[in-house]
């Protein structure tokens, strides 16, 4: 039995010259933009040419190409050896090569008996999840591939991912100095208001994955607080911001651990958003010390959770389900994918 697991992913531009055509694929995702196609083709393209300049510095730091890529193979190499025989593990990225296009052809000459999808994206969001399980459905009609396929919707609280985020935070706590006064921001990639008012569950399964890292630590009374950074545009975002926790923390003379709370990989919102960007807030803002946790990446301890929950979905069968195995979202959420008869 040949299983092919095919990883989602936002992507990246790999090039200085990917940059703007990155941006215009990312706001020409009608998941992103919810306007009707001609006017959000329009926009999309506006918006790329205005906040590119902005980007490719953005880029530049990080050695005119994002790591996004590269860490995601690292995971497929380490999800791959760790499912082992019968099981080959596939990248589809979002908005830069590889697309799903390109993935669904390797993948079908690749000749798989059945197919597993797993989003990079633990907690699940209309913006993320939907929109390359939308893109995957697209490119697999293309190309005539229709093993049975099989989607593990979001993870929030998967054991191994839990374990993997607690272990790093319980030795940071443990090595902050005595007395010192600390307080845990987990940090999310933030979300419009309208999205979570329309039923997307994204906010639900981050506080979800906050309270079971919590709980795993077992240090009651810890000073944690849920933030969302990476605000575009002047919409209403998903409240308390990173930066305004940030500023309350340097007026209360509090260090900082931030926890990239719904990122597993390394990338532009990690590596200058927070460590530069909120990195410099923080110390204009009197922050006496502050401290970023590294993302779960390749952690033995997340892929062997990975692993776990691929071969689960494999023998299990089942077009959609949770890491809980039926659906985990509360009914008010109509924007779960997780629902009796949801076929991929």
């Amino acid at each position: 039995m040949k299983t092919a697991v095919v990883l989602f992913n936002l992507g990246g531009p790999d090039s200085m010259a990917a940059v703007r055509p990155f941006l215009t694929n990312l706001f020409d995702d009608p998941a992103i933009i919810r306007l009707p196609r001609v006017a959000r083709w329009l926009l999309a393209r506006l918006i790329a040419f205005r906040r590119a300049p902005v980007a490719r510095e953005i880029y530049r730091q990080l050695g005119g190409a994002s790591p996004i890529l590269a860490n995601t193979q690292a995971q497929a190499r380490a999800l791959e050896a760790s499912l082992g025989d019968g099981f080959r593990v596939f990248i589809a990225m979002r908005y830069w090569h590889p697309f799903g296009i390109e993935t669904a052809a390797a993948v079908k000459a690749w000749d798989p008996d059945r197919v597993v999808l797993l989003p990079l994206y633990p907690q699940f969001s209309t913006t993320t999840t939907a929109s390359s399980l939308a893109d995957w459905r697209r490119a697999a009609g293309r190309v005539g591939l229709a093993a049975p396929t099989h989607l593990l919707c979001c993870y929030p609280d998967d054991r191994g991912f839990i374990e993997a985020v607690a272990g790093m935070l319980a030795r940071a706590v443990a090595e902050t100095p005595a007395g010192e006064r600390i307080r845990v921001l987990f940090s999310a990639h933030g979300l419009p208001k309208r999205i979570v008012a329309a039923g997307d569950p994204y906010r639900w399964q981050v506080e979800r994955t906050v309270a079971a890292v919590l709980a795993a630590l077992g240090r009651p009374g810890l000073d944690a607080v849920l933030c969302f950074q990476s605000r575009v545009g002047p919409m209403a975002w998903l409240k308390p911001g990173t930066d305004e926790e940030i500023r309350r923390a340097g007026a209360e003379r509090c260090s900082l651990i931030v926890v990239p709370i719904a990122f597993v990989s390394e990338h532009s919102e990690t590596l200058v958003e927070l460590d530069r960007d909120y990195g410099r807030l923080a110390a204009a803002s009197g922050v006496p010390s502050y401290r970023r946790l590294p993302t779960v990446g390749a952690d033995p301890r997340f892929i062997a959770g990975l692993a776990e929950e691929v071969r689960g979905l494999a023998e299990q069968g089942g077009a959609v389900r949770s890491n809980r195995g039926a659906r985990l979202c509360p009914p008010q959420f109509g924007g779960c994918l997780c629902a009796a008869g949801s076929a991929v």
